[in-house]
């Protein structure tokens, strides 16, 4: 095992490496295939380039991920095959679409599911720590548990690839998560887990490097669905690793990721608009459109305001009843803030 010396220096030439994979992908993603890794939708809720940019942040990352497992592999003789199998399995279907093989959003979110399923029964991928009586009682049925886990990853998953689409938002969120994460893991004494989080956050911040305040690449479907699976794995890990810790604390934590998808859907089902499809009507592209008119800017306020609404939950952790009424506040604040600015929007 590395002393802990040895692992700063594993860290900083992870780091070094990693950035200059990056690189390396951003400049020969528009030779590879005829340029068929640029991003030239122009017309796309969501675009904001004028310019072709590479989707080639999720190519960058996986094989970074791949390189730090192989890793850790050698070093603690332990090889995360959660993380592999996951990881590049939802990351090989975005992928495709990557690659402009064009899938329709139902296809997709079947072959998700499928991949999910098998992951969950054969990777034995469970949560342990529930402070909710009831839902204890539910996912003692292996039925409920594998619906449960299913859906969460679903909304990680879905909410990483949602609010991907502005410079640097997912990114920023994701190092921020992470960073919890971390603090956690080191407070607890769980250092070979820890080394894997900083590892990751050393891929997220790489990316943000190309990313903001301008982009010079994007992460694609196949990174974001990288990225969300990794930050689904981590806060059940994290979250069985600690029992003392409330399980509503690590809800709030990915509250953003999961609850901008879930009222999504149930937005666009009222709005006789179709789920599966992306408009200009989520909660970023509304604070853009009506209160900020920059795409970096935007991302750096909403984080800001992420920030500051997670520390008292971060601090109130343990306290079980405190993070159940800061996660429905939350719920409420959400929801208040999205009905005052979509009236201001609409006006």
């Amino acid at each position: 095992m590395p002393t802990d010396s040895a692992e700063l220096s594993l860290l900083s030439l992870f780091s070094i490496s990693t950035f200059f994979i990056f690189l390396v992908i951003k400049n020969l993603s528009k030779k590879i295939g005829n340029g068929i890794l640029l991003d030239q939708d122009f017309d796309k809720p969501q675009a904001f380039h004028k310019d072709p940019v590479p989707r080639c942040g999720g190519l960058a990352a996986i094989i970074s991920l791949v390189i730090y497992i192989l890793i850790n592999h050698l070093l603690f003789d332990e090889f995360l095959n959660d993380y592999f199998f996951l990881s590049a399995t939802l990351f090989l279907i975005g992928f495709l679409d990557d690659l402009k093989l064009k899938i329709n959003a139902t296809s997709r979110l079947f072959a998700m599911i499928f991949i999910l399923l098998l992951s969950i029964i054969f990777l034995s991928v469970n949560i342990e720590n529930m402070d909710v009586p009831y839902l204890v009682d539910w996912m003692r049925n292996r039925f409920f548990e594998l619906f449960f886990i299913l859906l969460c990853f679903l909304f990680i998953v879905n909410g990483a690839n949602l609010i991907d689409g502005f410079n640097g938002l997912l990114a920023i969120h994701l190092i921020i998560i992470n960073c919890i994460l971390l603090i956690i893991s080191l407070s607890n004494e769980q250092t070979e887990f820890a080394l894997f989080i900083a590892a990751q956050t050393v891929i997220f911040f790489s990316f943000l490097l190309f990313n903001f305040p301008s982009a010079k690449i994007f992460l694609g479907d196949s990174g974001s669905y990288l990225f969300g699976t990794i930050i689904t794995l981590n806060i059940i890990a994290i979250n069985n690793a600690n029992p003392q810790i409330s399980s509503f604390f690590f809800s709030t934590l990915v509250f953003y990721l999961f609850f901008e998808v879930f009222f999504s859907f149930f937005r666009k089902l009222y709005q006789r608009k179709s789920p599966l499809l992306p408009d200009e009507n989520h909660l970023h592209m509304l604070v853009y459109k009506k209160l900020i008119k920059k795409n970096y800017l935007t991302s750096l306020i909403i984080n800001t305001v992420y920030l500051f609404l997670i520390l008292p939950a971060f601090y109130f952790m343990e306290n079980s009843l405190f993070s159940r009424i800061w996660f429905f506040s939350l719920l409420l604040f959400y929801l208040i803030f999205y009905y005052l600015i979509s009236r201001k929007s609409n006006s």
